[in-house]
């Protein structure tokens, strides 16, 4: 059990490669659960995993489809039971989010946890099927909606050019494999197959199970292992770990370009973080990355964007697992070199410790803020205290924001240190006319 300023957590084991964390938070008026599978990312088997809790929400055994499923969730006050699929590093995680009124406001005192927790192990054991196999109409339908969504991102050029990067940047490393894999794969997939990775999965995957709200641990934790009982009890792997590559391949960093019918031009550079990760000082690299470009108060936003109208967006962003920088902008066409090199040229500034007083000030300000709001959310703070216990060694989110106060410009300076510029991909357009999209403009 570990208590900090907030909150008070207690973790254990229900069985080998079966975690439960428990966080008391009792300021919501809802809790929440989470059931998530981890396994290693993998082109192979992305679709699959994502495609998954699709289709097992479709229904279950005693409630077969949506309708009656959805009847029952709303007897029980509206519990609330949605797919997840996250990234994490390498890691692939895939699962539920249910949330449900917490007992406290309910008008006949009913367990609400109990019920809520059986029916999400329910979908997850017993999904609706015929002859052991998943229904063919439902893995079809959710494969056409999955598909619908990959081809979808396109749509998005910012997000769309950071996946691209990825791809080309990490092409021979799991880290380039798309959280929801590709349209080939998916095409692939039939009712046999993901009803053979539901049985993998079910056997052999880690699972991490979370809970947030104000239930004791102990009713929780009866609670998840009644309605797990028939979870398989094979050994299951261990959690997968992702590969750290320190520096680049090459001494030049890589350039790829794309052109497509767009307006503004979208210029992604990525970034190792070098010897820094052998130990990374989590703390530090927070504050790096605020400071450089993560808030409105860094360097890139107030230099890039506002003093020098170089870009209609610039932000940068760390994976803390994977050991990536990245710097995601919103060009004019004729601007890209000089956005570029002065992106470049405000990471050596902070390499050299030009960062001011007010920067650092701003910078755990914007941290702490934005911990202590997502602890404000029940969603938020799921997540915060989910990427703990994937993260090695965990940590605890709240001593975290803490240890940002302690931070100092040396420790910064460290982990900017070795950072090298790997690939840059800069997506281009046919349009005659330069205007910053709408959604892209802030």
């Amino acid at each position: 059990m570990v208590t900090n300023s907030k909150h008070t957590v207690y973790k254990t084991q229900l069985a080998p490669g079966v975690s439960l964390t428990c966080v008391n938070a009792g300021r919501f008026k809802s809790s929440s659960i989470t059931i998530n599978f981890i396994s290693t990312l993998n082109k192979k088997t992305a679709s699959a995993n994502a495609l998954l809790p699709r289709v097992l929400r479709r229904g279950s055994i005693n409630y077969p489809d949506m309708e009656s499923l959805s009847a029952l969730l709303d007897d029980l006050y509206g519990v609330r039971v949605e797919p997840i699929v996250r990234k994490k590093g390498e890691m692939h995680c895939v699962g539920f989010f249910v949330d449900f009124v917490d007992d406290r406001y309910l008008p006949g005192g009913e367990n609400l946890l109990e019920e809520a927790t059986k029916i999400a192990c329910e979908i997850l054991l017993y999904p609706a099927a015929k002859n052991g196999k998943l229904l063919d109409e439902y893995v079809q339908s959710e494969k056409s909606n999955l598909i619908d969504d990959i081809r979808a991102s396109i749509n998005d050029k910012r997000g769309y050019a950071l996946d691209r990067l990825l791809e080309e940047m990490c092409a021979d490393e799991a880290y380039g494999v798309g959280r929801l894999g590709s349209e080939a794969e998916a095409a692939k997939i039939t009712c046999e197959s993901l009803t053979a990775h539901h049985h993998h999965l079910l056997s052999s995957a880690k699972i991490e199970l979370m809970y947030c709200g104000l239930a004791s641990p102990e009713r929780v934790e009866n609670a998840f292992r009644s309605a797990l009982k028939d979870l398989p009890h094979e050994k299951r792997n261990e959690a997968p770990k992702t590969t750290v590559i320190l520096e680049p391949n090459s001494d030049a960093p890589r350039r790829v370009n794309e052109t497509l019918d767009v307006t503004q031009g979208k210029l992604t550079m990525g970034f190792r973080l070098g010897n820094f990760m052998k130990d990374p000082d989590l703390p530090a690299l927070m504050m790096l990355n605020a400071i450089y470009g993560g808030e409105i108060s860094s360097k890139l936003f107030q230099n890039v964007r506002e003093r020098l109208s170089l870009c209609y967006y610039v932000n940068s962003m760390v994976d803390k697992y994977k050991g990536i920088m990245i710097v995601t902008s919103g060009v004019d066409f004729s601007k890209c070199d000089d956005a570029q090199n002065e992106i470049l040229s405000l990471l050596d500034e902070v390499k050299r410790g030009n960062i001011s007083d007010t920067e650092l000030t701003a910078a755990r300000r914007s941290i702490i803020n934005s911990i202590n709001s997502a602890l404000d959310r029940l969603g938020g703070l799921e997540g915060l205290y989910f990427d703990s216990t994937l993260n090695t060694p965990p940590y605890d989110p709240v001593t975290l924001s803490e240890k940002v106060l302690e931070v100092t410009k040396e420790r910064i300076i460290d982990a900017a240190s070795g950072i090298k510029l790997d690939t840059i991909y800069f997506l281009s357009g046919n349009g005659e006319e330069n205007e910053a999209e709408a959604d892209d403009d802030t």
